[in-house]
């Protein structure tokens, strides 16, 4: 373009000297004084190893090598999910930064159910179908060659509804369920893993078909994470519990993320798992393990990536960087209480900023949910954001404070971050909450119909104006203008979208607990 935008210009240039009474240059000895620049590819380096003071917070560490043969360094750090047409993992990207987003003409109004589609429930029962946290659906729009292959090796699983564009989910029945985006029918035979899933599931990026799902609850045994192939509905390995992990519970709710030749899946156990991926094989490559207290610190975020570090919280409120190279943890910081929600890291002016909140458990009926934003290259704190809520300590608890993962705000909207947070106030159970990102100042905050732990949603239309979709734990959806948080649309449509929606166009797809998981239009 910049060639192009030259070459015209000294035609201009010789036009107007002509038409003067000039005469061009025609010597070719002449230099010319405004040269064409060749752009270079821009070389990106590595975070460096170093090691702050705050990561002895950790009270021990212990990183086991087992494919000696195999270096530990990423080869590249290239977002590899960035040119797949579909939504692979949770938010989309290793920055979890949700790099999708929806389109509309014009201020959307309604949202319209398309087509609902029935999971069933459990083989117990307990925890019925559909899908909970984070449950987010995945989307993958396959090849003519690829869906070829998957008819002649899955041929037994595939039914006449599969098509291009397919949903992957995985739900509280146990199962892994695929739907054909267009019509919400079955388009193979559901994969059955036993246990319910509450996370979300995670698919190889270089499409070699494999698919990460994580065990939820431990209905029965054994337990724990599964790989297993989309062509031919084959299972690659089952990891099961892992008797070394210093806390005794096998569950993965973390979404894993391939990052070079590797795939890294936190668990529940307090380990860090790197996964070695050659082909479609995947081999244990190292784990790092560590202890904040007594036992080690489970993990139900899923970890966010910048280049070689990646990012990730725990039960115990502990936000944790450590080295992907090596795994060695870079920094810590203390989040005050027990953090779900998984990190979203933003690129500003060359620094990864990370930003995530905590719940209100461990404090006490009573507490605040703090919503922070770190430098991701130190650890240090640029702002922390303060809300107070509850804690129902019932028969049941539940916990307050938020579980979402935030919406950062494009467009009209750049310079924003959205949130949910669980009050549990007479009158005020939930709170959308929007951000400066710079200051941390609150912007607004709506209160909505019920608390929601559902991440939100980002839908822009021609003008760039950003729009907001999201969902509450009662089953009502709401459109919301992102600059001012006004409510644009509400509407009761499933039981509790605990889940996690994706947006295709104009279409949401998101699961609710229960049975159901939804297709939705914004108009």
């Amino acid at each position: 373009m910049k060639n192009s935008f030259i070459y015209i210009t000294s035609i201009i240039f010789s036009l107007v000297t002509i038409a003067c009474g000039g005469k061009e240059k025609n010597s070719t000895s002449a230099q010319p004084t405004d040269s064409v620049k060749v752009d270079t590819p821009k070389v990106i380096t590595p975070h460096p190893d170093t090691i702050y003071a705050s990561a002895k917070r950790l009270k021990e560490i212990k990183i086991d090598t087992f494919l000696k043969n195999v270096p530990g360094t990423l080869e590249s750090f290239e977002n590899q999910y960035a040119d797949v047409d579909g939504i692979l993992t949770f938010r989309g990207a290793p920055s979890r930064e949700t790099p999708f987003s929806g389109k509309v003409k014009g201020t959307p109004s309604t949202v319209k159910v398309d087509w609902v589609f029935n999971t069933g429930s459990g083989m117990t029962g307990r925890w019925g179908g559909g899908s909970g946290w984070t449950g987010q659906p995945l989307y993958v729009n396959w090849s003519d060659a690829q869906v070829n292959r998957i008819k002649k090796e899955a041929a037994d699983y595939v039914k006449p509804e599969f098509k291009n564009k397919e949903i992957i989910v995985g739900s509280l029945a146990g199962k892994v369920f695929f739907i054909d985006f267009e019509t919400g029918k079955a388009s193979r035979e559901a994969y059955n893993i036993n246990n319910p899933i509450k996370g979300t599931a995670s698919i190889h990026p270089s499409l070699n078909g494999n698919i990460f799902v994580g065990q939820g609850i431990p209905d029965q045994k054994p337990f724990g994470a599964i790989i297993f192939n989309l062509y031919n509905h084959k299972e690659v390995s089952f990891f099961k519990e892992d008797r070394k992990a210093w806390r005794a519970w096998g569950a993965y709710d973390s979404s894993p993320i391939a990052v070079g030749q590797f795939m890294f899946r936190p668990g529940e156990n307090g380990t860090i798992y790197k996964l070695y991926c050659n082909g479609d094989s995947v081999t244990l490559h190292s784990t790092l393990r560590y202890r904040n207290g007594v036992g080690g610190g489970g993990v139900e975020s899923s970890m966010a990536v910048h280049r070689n570090y990646g990012y990730f919280s725990d039960n115990e409120g502990f936000i944790i960087c450590i080295n992907l190279n090596n795994l060695q943890p870079v920094w810590t910081y203390r989040n005050h209480d027990d953090t779900d929600a998984t990190i979203v890291v933003v690129e500003e002016n060359g620094i990864p900023f990370i930003y995530t909140g905590s719940e209100i458990d461990s404090q006490g009926s009573e507490g605040i949910s703090w919503f922070t934003k770190l430098n991701g290259l130190n650890g240090e704190e640029v702002w922390s954001a303060q809300i107070e809520g509850r804690c129902i300590n019932g028969e049941k608890k539940v916990e307050g404070g938020m579980f979402s993962t935030p919406l950062v705000g494009h467009g009209d909207c750049e310079g924003m971050i959205f949130s949910h947070f669980v009050l549990h106030k007479p009158g005020r159970l939930g709170e959308f909450v929007a951000f400066d990102c710079k200051s941390g100042k609150i912007l607004y905050r709506i209160p909505l119909k019920n608390y929601s732990w559902s991440s939100p949603i980002a839908v822009y239309n021609e003008k760039n104006e950003l729009f907001i979709f999201t969902g509450d734990v009662v089953g009502n959806v709401y459109l919301l203008r992102g600059k001012t948080g006004e409510i644009l649309h509400t509407s009761h449509v499933g039981n509790n979208f605990e889940s996690s929606p994706i947006i295709i166009g104009n279409k949401v797809v998101c699961g609710s607990r229960g049975t159901q998981i939804f297709k939705m239009s914004i108009e």
